[in-house]
């Protein structure tokens, strides 16, 4: 209905306004994607309905909300009071130090729903629930966590001992702090290492991931840092991913897979069996298929656990390191 969508999208660019104070017409026009002529026509509007805006010319300037202006949250949807609830994390949030802020935030978010609203999102809250870690992994607690949240919260640069696989094991870095990941229940904080020799421009790829649980040691400093220009903390993830599986899997190996074991690969959603056999267009019964792996010792022991279910047909190192285990069980557990 053309009405609703013009209220949500008055609503939407005067909340705009609200959260970050002056924006351009074209700014504004790509957040709600619309033309820059529409963010005129509807500024004309909320203005016309009383809403005490000003326009600013010139490079810098744009449209504004008179200081101290502040909107109550209004027009929401029930979709939109569902998704909000839902994003409700009480484990992370408490391991961030968050609880009491984010019991405080849903309560305003509550008194400013309709009752309706108010009784759906108790029903979103009491019925779904997250349980981040991975099955049968420990929860990681790190005793850093809360403080590396604050410091990617304000810009903070911190001094920390980190230990890593290499030689030497615990190592002095200064980082600069972007952003959390929780990954199956498992923290990630991608930094970029302050180097103060270099006079190269930060840029996206020089943050990288350290393990929270890693952190040994932390000292905050009192130096703010500039974010590094186009960081996208969900886009850095994914190429950290990306580029892992390029340098880990660097193999292949050529495995059959009998019937029985395929049927019951959905069990294992999680294996890479599950993903080949998954990309290829076989019919029921044994198949053959092209396996990526990271190294021929690591591959024997994730394909050991099949025992007879999986034949490696290809390469002839993987065949014998597979036998070598075999072979270690089988005299392990003969008789006399």
């Amino acid at each position: 209905m053309p009405g609703d969508v013009k209220a949500a999208r008055l609503l939407s660019l005067l909340l705009l306004l609200q959260a970050r104070g002056r924006m351009s017409a074209p700014a504004l026009a790509r957040e709600l994607e619309v033309s820059v002529r529409t963010v005129y026509r509807d500024v004309d509007a909320l203005v016309a309905a009383g809403i005490p805006l000003w326009s600013e010319a010139g490079r810098a300037g744009g449209y504004r909300l008179v200081d101290g202006y502040r909107t109550r949250l209004t027009g929401m949807t029930a979709a939109e009071a569902d998704a909000l609830f839902l994003v409700g994390l009480p484990g992370p949030a408490a391991a961030l130090g968050l609880t009491a802020e984010a019991v405080a935030a849903e309560r305003k978010l509550l008194a400013a729903l309709t009752p309706d609203q108010q009784e759906r999102a108790g029903r979103l809250r009491d019925r779904f629930h997250l349980d981040a870690p991975a099955w049968y992994a420990d929860v990681e607690d790190p005793p850093h966590l809360a403080a590396l949240a604050e410091a990617v919260l304000h810009d903070r640069r911190v001094a920390v001992t980190y230990r890593r696989w290499e030689e030497p094991r615990d190592v002095a870095r200064t980082l600069d702090p972007h952003g959390l990941v929780l990954k199956a229940g498992v923290w990630y904080v991608v930094a970029r290492a302050h180097d103060p020799r270099s006079r190269r421009r930060p840029r996206p790829e020089d943050l990288r991931p350290y393990r929270a649980s890693n952190v040994l040691t932390l000292e905050p400093t009192d130096v703010t840092f500039t974010r590094v220009a186009g960081f996208s903390l969900a886009a850095r993830w994914q190429q950290h991913l990306a580029d892992l599986d390029a340098r880990r899997l660097v193999g292949t190996a050529t495995v059959r897979v009998s019937a029985g074991l395929r049927d019951r690969l959905p069990d294992h959603p999680s294996h890479p069996l599950t993903a080949a056999i998954r990309a290829v267009d076989a019919p029921p019964g044994d198949v053959v298929v092209d396996l990526p792996v990271e190294s021929i010792g690591r591959a024997a022991a994730d394909l050991v656990v099949f025992g007879g279910a999986v034949e490696v047909l290809a390469p002839a190192e993987l065949r014998a390191a597979l036998a070598a285990l075999a072979g270690e069980v089988a005299a392990l557990y003969a008789e006399g």
